[in-house]
């Protein structure tokens, strides 16, 4: 959520990381992500769930957008922020798009799959729709070591 006059920022990336934290328990990749109303609530939450319910959309961008959508009864999240622990791929970039998110903040960057700074870059291009005011570097660290544990424990 963007600070107003006399409002102070608030970063909802620990619960993205969170979320991030169980889908890793569940042996999926340690994605989070969490949607917020211009209010400040948090109105969808999902860690990515592409091997529980054998789903290649199920990342955790896309399901954090289902439920928000649920929430409030509408396709469009105008004046919401997303927060994901990592750069949103192509797919979950046109997601975010259609869905009219007013701002993104993610973690870690993806050289090999995003698709917002890297790769695609879903928002610079021209038949793009909707862009939102996008802020990287988000918690990168843990976010980056997230994933990097995740994927050196598969490799031993």
């Amino acid at each position: 959520m963007r600070p107003s006059k006399g409002m102070a920022f608030t970063s909802f990336m620990e619960t993205a990381l969170s979320e991030a934290r169980a889908a890793a328990t569940r042996g999926e990749v340690p994605v989070g992500a969490v949607v917020v109303s211009p209010q400040g609530e948090v109105i969808g939450r999902a860690g990515n769930r592409t091997r529980a319910d054998n789903d290649p959309t199920a990342h955790a961008e896309v399901l954090a957008i289902r439920a928000a959508c649920t929430h409030l009864g509408d396709e469009r999240l105008t004046g919401c922020a997303l927060y994901v622990t990592l750069e949103p791929c192509p797919m979950c970039a046109g997601a975010i798009a259609a869905a009219r998110i007013a701002r993104l903040y993610y973690g870690a960057s993806d050289p090999k799959s995003g698709g917002v700074a890297q790769g695609a870059r879903v928002f610079a291009h021209p038949q793009c729709h909707h862009a939102p005011e996008v802020f990287d570097g988000i918690a990168e660290t843990e976010s980056a070591a997230m994933l990097r544990d995740f994927f050196a424990a598969r490799r031993d």
